[in-house]
């Protein structure tokens, strides 16, 4: 398969595994925000989609780092609602 080389396609796809990290582990992304242990709780998660995502698109676009910001806003932005000691 070839890599993705658009900036659009890279963001689409990153946020993909962000809304499948989502989706999937949406006990997890609770508990870690309310205990203010997100990333820890989804370590091995977010590093196997940070995997994904790195095979699948061209090296200078991996450096631009959609990847982390669609975990933000997808897993972080979109929970904002939850109560949390960080905010």
């Amino acid at each position: 398969m070839p890599l993705i080389e658009t900036e659009e396609a890279a963001r689409r796809l990153a946020r993909a595994i962000a809304s499948d990290l989502s989706l999937y582990n949406e006990e997890k992304i609770v508990r870690g925000i309310e205990q203010d242990s997100l990333f820890d709780e989804l370590a091995e998660e977010i590093e196997e989609g940070r995997a994904l995502y790195k095979s699948r698109v061209a090296p200078d676009l991996y450096q631009r780092n959609f990847y982390d910001r669609a975990l933000v806003d997808i897993l972080i932005k979109s929970k904002g609602h939850i109560k949390s000691p960080i905010w």
